[in-house]
């Protein structure tokens, strides 16, 4: 498929697919006019990477840790040094601590909704 399939295919400008490419984040073939022909696992790559770069990874940690999440995974612990394993211990930390944050306020979201509820349902009785 071409960049613009992708992109729609993954709601994601072909300006930031471009730039996984040159981070090596994703690969595609090139076609011998020239032009990117993407692969179809390639979509799913795109929305993993994208999550991750949501959950604030930057992308010389994905570029490592992506293979560790391909099937048949295919692990290569060459890059991990004690100092790339504590800064994504870091990573995973602060996602732990997002994740929180985010929990404490979608509870409180549905408290404030079951409050609403439960007021609107006592004025209609």
């Amino acid at each position: 498929m071409r960049i613009g399939e992708l992109s729609k295919l993954t709601d994601t400008p072909t300006r930031s697919l471009r730039y996984y490419e040159e981070q090596g984040l994703i690969v595609p073939n090139r076609r011998d006019n020239g032009y990117r022909d993407y692969d179809d696992y390639l979509v799913d790559r795109v929305i993993q990477i994208r999550g991750l770069l949501d959950a604030g990874l930057p992308t010389r940690i994905i570029k490592q840790i992506l293979p560790c999440l391909d099937k048949p995974r295919a692990i290569h612990f060459a890059d991990a040094t004690p100092e790339m394993l504590v800064t994504l211990q870091r990573e995973r930390d602060q996602m732990t601590r997002r994740i929180e944050c985010l929990i404490r306020n979608r509870d409180a979201i549905d408290s404030y909704f079951d409050a609403v509820k439960a007021l609107s349902s006592s004025q209609h009785d």
